[in-house]
């Protein structure tokens, strides 16, 4: 007798990851309309060059957990990237804040520098490695301002960044330091944000 699935629980487990990939799609974009509804109607004015380069790293690690094959783990990074880029391109149609600091060109430089170094060493981690590295110097600021003002970010915001990544890694069709190392320490950043932002928020009531 012929079977027409011979491996169920391999297929179920594909069918969870996608339903996992899905929800942590649509948890970026509940994240990020707020923000883009922001920019359209003229209160948020995001520094556009910033937001150029985290659409060019979070898109670059998309490509490098597709060679690591992340599968349809993958995809809501690569959404992620391609919004954060739209909102780079709508800031600039509404112009926002487009100065550009040393600082910028240096972080730009050493995001550009994944690709040929992802081909010389024909290893998609190098690129996640130094990708993952320049957004988390970004973080940097956010942090400084967080813990001088508090109740300048939205916890939820950065609450459902920490939950899609933690979907992500779930939803990896493989789990290899290429695929999993973007998301776990985005995770991580989002998670020690929250607790910064609570602790301080605490601080300052006493």
């Amino acid at each position: 007798m012929l079977h027409s699935n011979k491996h169920p629980f391999k297929t179920n487990l594909m069918i969870d990851k996608t339903i996992l990939s899905i929800i942590a799609i649509a948890l970026t974009l509940i994240a990020f309309i707020p923000y883009i509804i922001g920019i359209l109607k003229g209160v948020t004015k995001p520094h556009v060059f910033s937001w150029i380069i985290w659409g060019s790293t979070t898109f670059v690690v998309f490509l490098a957990q597709l060679e690591g094959h992340a599968g349809i783990g993958a995809w809501p990074i690569g959404v992620s990237g391609v919004i954060t880029i739209f909102i780079a391109w709508l800031a600039y149609l509404k112009r926002s804040d487009i100065t550009i600091t040393k600082k910028d060109w240096l972080f730009f430089t050493i995001a550009l520098s994944a690709l040929p170094i992802w081909y010389w060493m024909s290893d998609p981690l190098w690129a996640v490695v130094i990708l993952t590295t320049v957004d988390m110097l970004g973080f940097a600021p956010t942090v400084r301002k967080v813990y001088h003002a508090p109740y300048s970010e939205p916890i939820s915001f950065v609450a459902l960044f920490f939950a899609r990544n933690i979907l992500v890694l779930f939803a990896l069709e493989h789990y290899s330091l290429t695929t999993t190392l973007f998301p776990a320490i985005i995770a991580t950043a989002c998670l020690l944000l929250i607790a910064l932002m609570l602790l301080r928020r605490r601080v300052i009531t006493r």
